[in-house]
């Protein structure tokens, strides 16, 4: 089992028992809705914007794509951001759990994410893509490239 799929099942059963995504019945825009609410309590204006325009973002990069559940990819991503703003973290790593996906599965490149949202989101969002590509098992001499990396980028920001 890749990494990847280990960690979106942890996800997914940790939102499910705290009452968040598809078991409410709720759209990933009313889940982004309540997102902002959590949100607005301890971030400023400017930072509820780079959120909004995150969601937005990666609500058009994922357009059209589906889980493996069959509900919108993006519910997967507010969901994960949820789970961080109920941690009080900070505007740009919740802006990046709202972009996760963007790099890997999707036509955007790290430069995109840069010119539209930084250096640090865009930091967080591949060093996430990173540890995805981590299979959980042995370690190929690939693999432990990819460990070696994310190590590094740790060492830079401890919230990759």
């Amino acid at each position: 089992m890749a990494y990847k799929d280990v960690i979106e099942q942890a996800s997914t059963t940790a939102a499910h028992e705290h009452g968040f995504g598809a078991a409410q019945g709720k759209t990933p825009a009313e889940r982004f809705a309540y997102l902002q609410d959590m949100c607005s309590t301890y971030l400023g204006e400017d930072e509820e914007n780079m959120l909004a325009e995150a969601f937005a973002f990666a609500d058009a990069a994922h357009a059209g794509q589906k889980r493996k559940s069959g509900e919108p990819f993006i519910a997967h991503p507010v969901e994960v951001a949820i789970i961080l703003a109920s941690l009080h973290m900070d505007a740009e790593t919740i802006a990046a759990a709202l972009l996760h996906d963007t790099i890997e599965d999707t036509d955007v490149s790290r430069e995109d994410v840069v010119e539209r949202f930084g250096d640090d989101v865009a930091n967080l969002v591949e060093g996430v893509t990173k540890i995805t590509k981590i299979e959980v098992g042995t370690l190929s001499d690939e693999q432990a490239a990819t460990i070696r990396k994310m190590l590094v980028a740790m060492n830079k920001d401890i919230r990759v």
